[in-house]
């Protein structure tokens, strides 16, 4: 049956009448007409065909209409003349002598010379051979016998818009973007042009982490419908001079010409950050997904097909946190980095080591330096006692001042601000350590009371299958608001939250550990503070297994100082509030473009800074509650504080500057976090310099008895110093919840421990995690848990 061309540029079978060809005198009528210009010819033409009739009519035909044509009788022949010179279009019939039309199709679009060429198949009408004509890849297929007028629109048609196979197209034909080719070769240029003039530049690599899930429910359509998509948002993005391009497997690669490592990770930070913030529809349904980015500096790299292979290897390393932070390529990247260096001797300084360290550092050393000094004639002790004096009452001082201000904290509003939206719990658990807890804690949720829809959200990893996976399935199939979603690699919280921003559903989000219980109300509470203006809530963790040991017990009054007196003393006092990692509601948005960082030790008080310095608005609510488990060993304890104190390093060294000169926040805001990022990390040191400075006046003096010790602004300023521990639990104590202030000897045990132990304890942990962080010693340490009976 005859075919034709449809819409489509498929072949179809059609019903013809059978039409006949001109004669030859007509057609040399024709060429001989004058007013006839002779044009150069519009294109070369193979015509391969045995049947000399038919030739003898189509060869004039097409010359007649502008083009120059080689014809050939055999397969062997059309060979032979491609080698030689490509034509543009080729016109063959399925039936010639040595080697058909079929294999002569077949061996074009093998060689990369015969992949783009047109060729139209001529056939008996066969629906065999129209089906394996475009099996092949031909473009047309046409039956015999068909008119002149028809054979010479086909060619032209094929010589006006030649089909192209779509990995040779420069652009996508759906968005736009360049191809993997056509950026490659704007890669080159551009590399020997900054070679040329000392210009900088990279190449990136987008990928986005959810594709795999998502074609997998929706099918072939989701990746170019999300390419689509996402060229909107790129073509809308402030990236100049940038060229963008799209792989075969729809990854993004952009090209930032003309543009120094610092901006460009700059610019694609800011893109990914646009990209997860973005809603994108697939099906009509809407998905969130999170952008991995890879990307490689000019430096040293020789071509652009290079380039874009180290992007894709940078790529795959920033899939190891989900963080939206591009990634740098590096000569080492993908290698272990810490374990090669671990033979040094900076990885062979054990705790031991380090605790001591802190002492010859914080007391050793001072004590040699006013010495020397003082060998020179110059008394350095006097400056130093006043220096110190005057920083131990500083730090008193403010934490008398959060306290007298946590007596009053900032309520919600009465009333949400809106109706009660969707709203997703994301409970991060590590199951090897959390096991025992997790499916009560998905229990204590269940029982939420929350008009609106609540998703349940339980992100988690582990090294190997669990029995309780089982379960929580089970939980799943029970409840369909229960969400198990196992993080594959993950090895950090961050990792884990990451990966479910994908998946949530809720216009704000509660985030929470494995061991947590919060109140019924909670979810209702957040959204009073969320709807009213705020972008994120911090609640009030309490302990709810004090009674499981002396450690638990401690740390259960140390969480009433820390979340009911010094959080909201610290939002009244400098006007911000702190994301603390668990019980903290954020509204979705913000979250998906924040993200945590899994390089930080503590990601919750990265994202904190990195949302107050763009002008978000923190909430500390100490009737926002959630239980929790503490640590109920000192290993474990010590374990828990030495990733939080140099995890507090770690953001300090950070964020400190960009703190202070950022636009978005107040005066009291930048004295309270200049406090907090600066002065909390060098009062630890602060805290022993007394002893060296009084071992140097005694040394000075000629005894120790020869020292004053009833100096009154000594006497004055140790007992104000003194007191700041009892005043600090008498504080915890007022605003402890119920269950926790019935148990007063508690507190009496926590004030005698914490001022002659624990406190000190508290400051060698930060003094050795300082040390820790600059000898590069970096390890997120998860914290045991236990069930509670």
């Amino acid at each position: 049956m005859p075919c034709r061309e449809a819409s489509h540029g498929m072949c179809e079978p059609v019903h013809r009448p059978v039409l006949t060809a001109p004669s030859w005198e007509d057609i040399l009528t024709a060429l001989a007409e004058p007013g006839i210009a002779r044009t150069p010819p519009l294109g070369s033409v193979l015509l391969v065909d045995d049947d000399a009739t038919f030739v003898a009519v189509a060869q004039p035909a097409l010359e007649a209409a502008g083009y120059s044509v080689t014809a050939v009788a055999t397969g062997l022949q059309a060979q032979s003349v491609f080698a030689a010179n490509t034509p543009d279009i080729i016109v063959a019939d399925v039936a010639t002598p040595d080697v058909d039309g079929f294999e002569l199709l077949r061996g074009l679009r093998a060689q990369p010379a015969g992949r783009s060429v047109p060729v139209i198949l001529l056939t008996d009408g066969a629906d065999d051979d129209v089906l394996t004509g475009l099996r092949l890849g031909a473009d047309d297929c046409v039956p015999k016998p068909l008119s002149v007028d028809e054979l010479v629109a086909r060619v032209r048609t094929k010589s006006v818009r030649p089909p192209v196979p779509a990995d040779m197209l420069r652009r996508d034909m759906r968005t736009g973007l360049l191809s993997e080719s056509a950026l490659i070769e704007e890669a080159d240029r551009e590399l020997v042009r900054g070679l040329r003039v000392g210009r900088p530049g990279a190449l990136a690599v987008v990928h986005l982490q959810e594709m795999p899930a998502l074609v997998s429910r929706y099918g072939q359509q989701a990746s170019p419908q999300l390419a689509e998509q996402l060229a909107d948002l790129l073509r809308d993005a402030s990236l100049p001079l940038a060229r963008i391009g799209l792989d075969s497997s729809g990854q993004v690669l952009v090209l930032l010409p003309e543009t120094t490592d610092v901006d460009s990770e700059q610019r694609l930070a800011v893109l990914a950050a646009q990209v997860a913030a973005s809603r994108f529809t697939i099906a009509g349904e809407h998905v969130r997904v999170t952008p991995l980015t890879g990307w490689a500096s000019f430096a040293d790299a020789t071509s652009g097909e290079q380039l874009l292979d180290r992007a894709r290897v940078a790529t795959e390393a920033s899939s190891l946190h989900l963080d939206l932070l591009p990634v740098p390529w590096t000569p080492d990247l993908g290698q272990n980095v810490p374990a090669a260096r671990s033979a040094g001797l900076r990885y062979r300084l054990r705790l031991p080591a380090q605790v001591l360290a802190t002492f010859v550092i914080g007391m050793g050393l001072p004590f040699l330096l006013y010495v020397l000094v003082g060998q020179l004639g110059l008394d350095l002790s006097r400056a130093a006692y006043w220096v110190v004096m005057a920083s131990l009452l500083i730090t008193a001082a403010s934490i008398w001042a959060e306290g007298f201000f946590a007596l009053d904290p900032k309520q919600p509003p009465a009333e949400p601000g809106a109706d009660y939206p969707p709203a997703t719990a994301i409970i991060a658990a590590y199951l090897p350590n959390e096991a025992a807890t997790i499916l009560e804690t998905v229990e204590a949720f269940r029982k939420l009371d929350y008009p609106g829809p609540l998703q349940i959200l339980v992100a988690y990893n582990t090294p190997q299958p669990m029995a309780i996976e089982d379960d929580l399935r089970a939980l799943a199939r029970q409840d369909p608001r229960v969400v198990p979603l196992l993080v594959p690699d993950s090895t950090s919280k961050a990792q884990n939250v990451n990966a479910a921003m994908s998946h949530v559903t809720g216009e704000f989000v509660g985030m929470f550990d494995a061991d947590h219980h919060p109140d019924p109300t909670a979810f209702k509470r957040a959204w009073r503070w969320l709807s009213n203006g705020y972008d994120v809530v911090q609640g009030h963790c309490v302990i709810r297994n004090g009674h499981a040991s002396q450690v638990a017990r401690m740390v259960a009054v140390e969480f009433e100082s820390i979340y009911a007196v010094s959080h909201p003393g610290r939002a009244a006092l400098h006007g911000f509030g702190l994301f603390g990692g668990s019980n903290g509601f954020w509204r979705t948005d913000l979250l998906a473009r924040t993200r945590m960082h899994g390089s930080m030790l503590t990601e919750d008080i990265d994202s904190t800074l990195r949302i107050l310095t763009s002008g978000s608005r923190i909430a500390s609510d100490p009737a926002l509650i959630s239980r929790e488990l503490a640590p109920t060993t000192w290993g474990a304890l010590w374990k828990q504080r030495a990733r939080w104190a140099q995890g507090w390093f770690q953001v300090s060294r950070k964020h400190l500057v960009a703190t202070l000169r950022s636009p978005n926040l107040r005066l009291r805001q930048k004295l309270g976090l200049g406090f907090l990022l600066g002065w909390r990390e060098i009062y630890p040191w602060l805290s022993l310099q007394m002893f060296p400075v009084l071992a140097y006046m005694a040394y000075r003096d000629g005894g120790i008895t020869h020292l004053r010790w009833t100096v009154p602004a000594l006497v004055l300023a140790t007992l104000f110093t003194l007191a700041v521990g009892p005043a600090q639990t008498l504080f915890a104590y007022r605003l402890a919840v119920p269950e926790l202030r019935r148990e007063r000897a508690w507190f009496w045990s926590y004030l005698l421990v914490s001022s002659l132990v624990y406190t000190e304890w508290k400051n060698v942990i930060a003094r050795v995690a300082q040390i820790k962080e600059l000898l590069g010693e970096h390890q997120w340490t998860v914290t045991p848990r236990a069930s509670v009976d």
